[in-house]
């Protein structure tokens, strides 16, 4: 068989390709993390190139993306997208990324990862994060089905096998078969589970002329292909990744195609790889095929989507061949990735002209002239070894590597989940990616899923020194994110970190929830025992604040009417009783329906305010540290920012409080943490300036006097960092401004001084020349 080569590269999103799917034999939908998605139309001729449109931009990633086929109704065939924003997205692929969807579909409550469309194009299945597999009829346009079992675990791979089946692959290790036919009430049952060794991250259905008599493979995290029937027979395993594998697709040919965490595409013929396809990037998220003229399209972590064919007058030119080419022999692939290296005992160069490969893909390090470590992949197709790249190191700040069970590591972090018990050990490389070494963990210890984001967060804010300013594309997590990670050619880039593009957060630690509602119960109770029966929690309300709990911990929507619960805690209750209810307000403060909430006490910005400073009362300055953390959150969703910008006065002056411009002296001057949630308002502030051009000049100058306040008399190389972002980011956008604040370059000049770390020192070198 031919082996594929490149036929284009897809230039244009700002971020990780994450998804793909052919619209037709010359057009291409992408979907990214720069929460884009993108139509590509190859033009016409030889080695015409593809032009790209954006077709739809929001707020959050796109991390799933499918094609449904033209019909009489739909002539040019509807492009359907979902993502962290939980909103399936329906567009004609003819319309501007201005114009409204055809159809929005609703029912997910958290991030939606995996969409496939019926070959008979009746219905739609999706999945996501929630748990939920829901079988959409696209004559309705209507949830049809839900498809259970799945028990809150993340269904992040869905299959629409054929008319009246469809199968699920989910994080709690199991694939399920679903006969449609059975469905009752909205619902159906699987008819078959199949247990697996490891979380499913994919699905294809395998082709009818695969030797194997298969009728499904799936991937894990273990880097193992299986090959199953519907009837829970495993019929054969694919070797050869030697990481993740992302994704799955079948090809006309009868072969399969994956993609994984180890840089390949991965071509399958039978139970043998046949050819491997390296790209300049760590991670290649997705692949699928043509399901007539078998070419592929990949899509990896650089932003670049790329169409690979066997058709000769499809292949690019041969400048487009050697650019793909000199940029996989230029990437830079951490140690980690390749296990441990004794440089002493590889051979040298001219190993590749006197040795050959056994298999396809078999890497070889090989010891330079020069002392650099290179990797070399055969390919059986060439008879030839491929140079993929150089080795590098990639270790923690201490620059020594730490063991933990016979491995080396960059860190291995001490986490505690729970009072009284030893904290558990969380291993980490940076080479790694966040999610993917947050997700083995909590599978090891037996913890659930929902503590994923916390635990990634963790991680990312725990390595490399910095937690704002290097993942700036990024934008947050999602579910495979590539937060913290190394990327080709990383350590030779200095990308400004200014101006902050992405509003921040501080989220809740899913297990810190416990915590909260037991303090609050204790305390209900002693209100009780104590005779304030008029102002504890009835039992009603007590119930009320159950399922917002439970909607916590499983990071669905959170209850509407749970909310005037809470409002009583943090307005009835006494001020040195209510910081559990603060907390907890804190939050609920990143869900829309908290932005939407507003009753006798205002809006959420009014009752934060309100709540953690009351008149009358001594400021409590950790108080004022949750009602900032609920001011900061509040930036999380769509709604939030506009009732920030809508309420920018009142957040005002609550940081003008707290830093004690008005109203008396500053507010824990020394509470880091408080300052640090000061100063993240600040940051999301100051990226409502940038993005969406708000806030009035008047309030601009407001905001930087704050910003100064904040700094002033620091030392802290997180209050500084966060600070000065915030000012910079202002400064960036509006000089006009910036210079009409006195003093302004010499807060800079002031924290430059005290600069201890140099993510601070590099920001206030930015500064100083945004305010010079």
């Amino acid at each position: 068989m031919v082996d594929f080569k490149l036929s284009a590269q897809l230039v244009g999103h700002e971020a990780d390709v994450r998804a793909a799917a052919f619209a037709s034999t010359d057009a291409v939908v992408t979907a990214s993390r720069d929460c884009s998605v993108r139509l590509w139309k190859r033009g016409q001729g030889q080695n015409a190139s593809f032009e790209g449109a954006l077709l739809s931009r929001g707020s959050e990633y796109v991390n799933a993306v499918a094609f449904y086929p033209p019909n009489a109704e739909h002539p040019d065939g509807l492009v359907v997208s979902g993502g962290k924003d939980t909103i399936i997205e329906v567009k004609n692929p003819k319309q501007q990324a201005s114009d409204h969807a055809e159809r929005l579909l609703i029912g997910h409550a958290h991030n939606v990862c995996a969409l496939d469309v019926a070959s008979n194009g009746k219905f739609l299945v999706s999945g996501g994060w929630d748990g939920q597999a829901r079988v959409w009829n696209l004559g309705t346009w209507e949830t049809e089905l839900q498809l259970s079992g799945h028990e809150g675990m993340a269904v992040w791979a869905v299959l629409a096998l054929d008319d009246k089946t469809v199968v699920t692959g989910c994080a709690d290790k199991n694939i399920r078969v679903f006969d449609l036919t059975k469905g009752k009430g909205g619902e159906v049952d699987a008819t078959a589970t199949i247990y697996t060794p490891d979380v499913v991250r994919a699905l294809c259905r395998v082709p009818p002329t695969h030797p194997s008599g298969a009728d499904i493979a799936s991937a894990s995290n273990d880097g193992t292909i299986r090959l199953w029937k519907l009837n829970g027979q495993q019929i054969g395993e694919l070797h050869g990744h030697e990481s993740f594998v992302y994704s799955l697709a079948s090809l006309p040919t009868g072969e399969l195609v994956s993609s994984g965490e180890d840089r390949t595409v991965r071509v399958w013929k039978g139970l043998e790889c046949t050819q491997t396809i390296t790209h300049p990037a760590i991670s290649v998220w997705t692949v699928t095929a043509h399901p007539e003229t078998g070419d592929i399209v990949s899509g990896a972590s650089d932003g670049v989507a790329r169409v690979f064919t066997r058709r000769p007058d499809r292949v690019a030119d041969k400048d487009t061949l050697k650019e793909f080419e000199d940029s996989v022999k230029a990437s830079s692939i951490p140690q980690q990735q390749v296990g441990g290296i004794n440089k002493e005992k590889l051979p040298g160069p001219e190993f590749l002209q006197t040795k050959s490969g056994t298999k396809d893909g078999q890497v070889q390090m090989i010891k330079e002239d020069n002392g650099n470590v290179t990797a070399h992949t055969w390919s059986m197709s060439q008879q030839q070894w491929v140079n993929v790249g150089t080795v590098v190191d990639a270790v923690g700040s201490t620059g020594k590597k730490v063991e933990y069970q016979g491995k080396s590591y960059d860190y291995v972090f001490d986490v505690d989940i729970e009072d009284g018990k030893p904290p558990l050990k969380l291993p980490y490389n940076l080479s790694e990616n966040p999610y993917e070494r947050a997700t083995k963990f909590l599978h090891d210890n037996e913890l659930p899923l929902t503590y994923l984001d916390n635990v990634a967060n963790f991680i990312t804010e725990n390595t490399k020194g910095a937690t704002l300013g290097q993942t700036e594309q990024t934008g947050g997590p999602d579910p495979y994110g590539t937060e913290s990670r190394y990327r080709p050619g990383e350590a030779a880039q200095q990308p400004a970190l200014l101006p902050q593009k992405e509003y921040l957060n501080i989220s809740a630690a899913k297990y810190e929830d416990v915590a909260i509602f037991n303090k609050i119960s204790s305390v209900n109770k002693t209100m009780i025992s104590s005779g304030r029966k008029d102002t504890a929690l009835n039992p009603g309300e007590e119930s009320a604040l159950s399922s917002l709990r439970a909607a916590l911990e499983s990071s669905s929507t959170i209850p509407a009417e749970a909310l005037p619960s809470l409002v009583k805690i943090v307005t009835q209750w006494p001020y040195g009783d209510r910081l559990a209810g603060l907390d907890l307000m804190r939050c609920v403060a990143r869900f829309h329906t908290a932005a939407k909430y507003k009753d006798s006490n205002g809006t959420l910005v009014e009752l934060a305010v309100a709540a953690s400073l009351p008149n009358g009362e001594a400021p409590n300055e950790n108080a004022a540290m949750m009602g900032a953390r609920t001011l900061a959150n509040l930036f999380s969703t769509a709604d939030g920012r506009s009732l920030a910008n809508s309420k920018v006065g009142d957040v005002l002056s609550f940081l003008e409080r707290v830093t004690g411009i008005q109203g008396g002296s500053a507010i824990g001057p020394n509470n880091r943490n408080l300052l640090i949630a000061a100063t993240t308002i600040a940051i999301n502030l100051s990226v409502l300036v940038n993005k969406e051009k708000l806030l009035s000049p008047n309030d601009r100058r407001r905001l930087l006097q704050v910003i100064g306040a904040l700094l002033k008399g620091q030392t802290d190389s997180e209050v500084l960092y966060r600070g000065l972002v915030a000012l910079g980011t202002v400064a960036a956008t509006s000089k006009g401004d910036a210079s009409a604040v006195p003093g302004i370059s010499g807060w800079v000049n002031e924290a430059a001084g005290k600069a201890s770390e140099d993510r601070v020192k590099t920001v206030a070198a930015e500064c100083k020349k945004l305010v010079a």
